[in-house]
């Protein structure tokens, strides 16, 4: 019962961006919030889109170690890593961008799916296994928003089944 307290203090808000940078849903979790307008949360939105564009493009790329006697490495015009000298921190992972930002009053969470809809997490900075409670998140979205007929891609979540279930899940009950 304990945990499931702290689940309900620890989530402040909740935002998903589209693939363009607009806002398609806001809610808050937390009574006390300072309010923002409605256009503060369209300017948010669209500031974290670019900014999340640009850490994605800067992602760094680490030297590799020469490899000697590599045909690969000693071929000109190789089209290999080895040839480039440089790779990404984890090449079979894909380059992605801002995760997490952390403050001392709170942490934001980033989770990007695959068709570039972006889901941004208010916690608590103390909030533990986010990664859990993201995940239901967007496993409550794709049940109750994307399987809607009447849904449209890209526009906003109005979606009354998607607020309630959210609503619940986060309070403790299924």
């Amino acid at each position: 019962m304990r945990l499931i307290f702290y689940l309900i203090r620890a989530v402040f808000s909740l935002i998903i961006i589209n693939k363009a940078g607009g806002l398609i849903y806001q809610r808050e979790f937390q009574a006390g919030l300072r309010k923002l307008s409605t256009n503060d949360y369209l300017v948010l939105a669209g500031t974290f889109h670019g900014v999340h564009a640009i850490t994605r493009s800067i992602t760094p790329k680490i030297p590799l170690a020469p490899a000697t006697n590599s045909p690969a490495a000693s071929s000109p015009g190789s089209n290999t890593p080895a040839a480039s000298g440089y790779s990404y921190p984890n090449p079979g992972a894909p380059v992605s961008g801002l995760e997490y930002l952390e403050t001392d009053k709170f942490r934001l969470t980033c989770f990007q799916t695959l068709t570039g809809t972006k889901f941004l997490l208010f916690t608590d900075p103390m909030t533990g296994n986010v990664e859990i409670i993201i995940n239901k998140i967007y496993e409550l979205y794709a049940d109750y928003v994307m399987k809607n007929p009447f849904y449209q891609l890209e526009m906003p979540v109005r979606c009354e089944a998607f607020d309630r279930h959210l609503g619940a899940w986060l309070r403790g009950r299924t």
